[in-house]
């Protein structure tokens, strides 16, 4: 139906986001502040935002620093760290 062919085309958008977020921050993943902020990344993900690690939030200011063209909110680049 339409409706499902729109939810289908939402999620798929998301993943675009997602994947292109990912890229985007390839080159500064690899940074030890960024890969330390895995397991915060995944607790962020997991419960909607509401558990916020010291670790994540010293990669998203890392990210952001380096980045600052890049506008993306701080669930996308936590489903960014965690892609890669």
């Amino acid at each position: 139906t339409r409706k499902e062919s729109s939810a289908a085309s939402d999620v798929y958008k998301r993943q675009g986001t997602i994947d292109t977020m990912s890229n985007a921050t390839s080159s500064v993943v690899d940074n030890k502040v960024v890969l330390a902020a895995k397991d915060d990344a995944a607790s962020f993900v997991a419960t909607g935002g509401a558990v916020r690690g010291a670790h994540l939030e010293t990669a998203l200011q890392h990210i952001r620093a380096r980045m600052p063209a890049l506008h993306a909110d701080d669930a996308q680049l936590a489903q960014a760290i965690l892609a890669n």
